[in-house]
């Protein structure tokens, strides 16, 4: 009884977790930068390029990120519409990597104000970067970083329940064949 309470206890903690992080995401919509377009009137900066100037008068970027959770683990994806001239200029992966560190920052401060917990987000290898055109003129950067985190536990699969069950599936299947079975087995074999 005590084993089975434990794993609801850790199941209920890691969905807060993913609860309070999936929120924290949605509070970074467009417009919540602005204090006249914000929703609550708290201003949000999140690090995107689409925060930069006046939405009714300068040319928009656009720019955005999702988040998805596997295991103990969240990806940060970016997207983002790239002007040839920025490819060209040195430093444009390290400007990703920044952009992307921005948002887990945000995500971490957003938390701490939904939930009064923090939250640690530990990078696990490099971004991932794919540039790609679609014309001359457009191009686009799609962007990823995996994170481990901190606070997510997840139950091992029992194995020996599994195996215990196929072990006597194949020996079930390990029947005499019918009696009224007319094939040779060695007509089978060439």
């Amino acid at each position: 009884m005590e084993i089975w309470m434990e794993t609801k206890q850790m199941s209920k903690e890691t969905l807060e977790i993913i609860q309070g992080l999936s929120q924290a995401a949605a509070n970074a919509y467009d417009g919540g930068h602005m204090e006249n377009y914000a929703l609550d009137g708290q201003v949000r900066k999140v690090g995107l390029k689409r925060e930069e100037g006046i939405p009714l008068l300068d040319k928009r970027c656009n720019d955005g990120f999702k988040v998805k959770f596997y295991g103990d683990s969240m990806i940060i994806n970016y997207q983002s519409d790239v002007r040839m001239k920025e490819l060209k200029g040195n430093g444009f992966e390290n400007d990703i990597a920044q952009t992307i560190n921005e948002v887990k920052k945000f995500l971490q401060k957003e938390y701490k104000a939904i939930t009064g917990k923090s939250v640690s987000l530990t990078k696990k290898g490099e971004p991932q970067i794919l540039v790609q055109t679609t014309s001359r003129v457009r191009t686009f950067v799609q962007a990823y970083q995996h994170y481990k985190v901190g606070g997510l536990k997840m139950d091992e699969p029992q194995e020996t329940s599994i195996r215990d069950i196929t072990k006597k599936f194949l020996e079930t299947a390990k029947a005499k064949r019918p009696q009224n079975e007319k094939i040779n087995p060695k007509d089978n074999q060439k």
